[in-house]
């Protein structure tokens, strides 16, 4: 597919998703801002549990700006959660320490938009934070925006928090793939409208998680990952023809190929499973690729971090890319290693 911009902007990261190819790459991190930051663990003291920061618009623009300040990233991305959308739709929410996200029973035909306007606090804090940006002289990174695609957040509906095997989830796609099928549906329509109304508020580029698709079968994979996530970005599209959508189907192997093709995305996220001279041939020419240090070099930091990047800037060069990890940051990370990290990348 044709890149979504055309021309070169004053953002480097936006350039990159337009298939601009830099003299370096743009750099950011999934999870970049979070636990392993002291800041971040202070104003959690203050403020209490994740959902109460999320839904803070004031917190989760000072979350979100953390890491930018620090480092100096060329994107930041709205501190929230992609499961968001399903207690806004009317499913119960609660993040459990050391647990994680546990959600109520799931009633599919009760689901529903009365609850939708809690996401507005989500699109104030982005409000927040674009011109946060502008006035603390971050005039130059860009804001995104995101969702969980649909077979991820249908995931954690029906497992009732993460799950190991997703057999749950699995067995009602097959035994009862009417209601299955009206979950994803709703799911689609709510995760476009959710992204839609990101970049209403200043989102400049939106990401569509979809951590657990490797979990899927090659035909699943097209039905449950590809068809819906083709669907949110048609929906998008239309509403905001030139904003950046960036796919990332974790785990997916090489199955991301066909989702790179079918979907629609503007770029590609990749994950450290895939090999970077493999990506280099057969996805950089459809598309720009963003990834994939594995996060266990950036926790481990060091001489190690600084040659597992280089191996894969050097094989993605040639191409529009950005640099990021395979997955979120580790919450044990040192701080110091992502400045090494992202002075490296940025010293090219």
């Amino acid at each position: 597919m044709q890149p979504v911009q055309a021309m070169k902007t004053d953002k480097p990261f936006l350039d990159a998703l337009g298939g601009v190819v830099a003299d370096r790459p743009p750099v950011w991190f999934m999870r970049q801002a979070g636990r392993y930051l002291p800041e971040y663990r202070e104003l959690r003291a203050q403020k209490g549990g994740f959902l109460d920061m999320a839904f803070d618009p004031a917190a989760a623009c000072e979350i979100t700006m953390q890491p930018i300040r620090r480092y100096g990233l060329d994107a930041a991305i709205i501190f929230s959660d992609i499961l968001t959308v399903p207690m806004a739709l009317g499913q119960s929410l609660d993040f459990v320490q050391g647990e994680g996200p546990k959600l109520g029973e799931l009633n599919v035909s009760a689901l529903n938009y009365s609850n939708f306007s809690q996401l507005n606090a989500v699109y104030e804090a982005i409000t927040k934070t674009k011109n946060a940006l502008q006035s603390e002289g971050f005039g130059n990174t860009a804001l995104i925006g995101f969702c969980g695609a649909p077979w991820t957040v249908a995931t954690y509906m029906v497992e009732g928090g993460s799950s190991k095997d997703f057999m749950k989830t699995k067995r009602m796609m097959i035994e009862h793939p009417d209601a299955f099928n009206s979950l994803m549906n709703i799911l689609i329509e709510a995760s476009a409208t959710y992204l839609i109304e990101q970049i209403n508020a200043g989102a400049e580029a939106v990401q569509i998680f979809d951590s657990w698709s490797g979990v899927l079968d090659a035909h699943s994979f097209k039905r449950w990952s590809v068809k819906p996530t083709q669907q949110i970005v048609e929906l998008v599209r239309a509403a905001h023809p030139h904003t950046p959508i960036i796919g990332f189907p974790k785990g997916a192997g090489q199955k991301v190929l066909n989702y790179a093709q079918s979907t629609g995305v503007t770029a590609l996220g990749i994950d450290q499973t895939l090999p970077t001279d493999w990506v280099a041939r057969t996805l950089q020419p459809v598309l720009p690729v963003q990834g994939n240090l594995d996060p266990a070099y950036l926790l481990a930091g060091g001489d190690a971090m600084i040659m597992a990047a280089e191996q894969i800037i050097g094989d993605l060069k040639n191409g529009a890319y950005v640099f990021n990890l395979g997955h979120g940051v580790n919450k044990e990370t040192p701080p110091e290693n992502v400045e090494a990290l992202v002075n490296f990348v940025k010293g090219r």
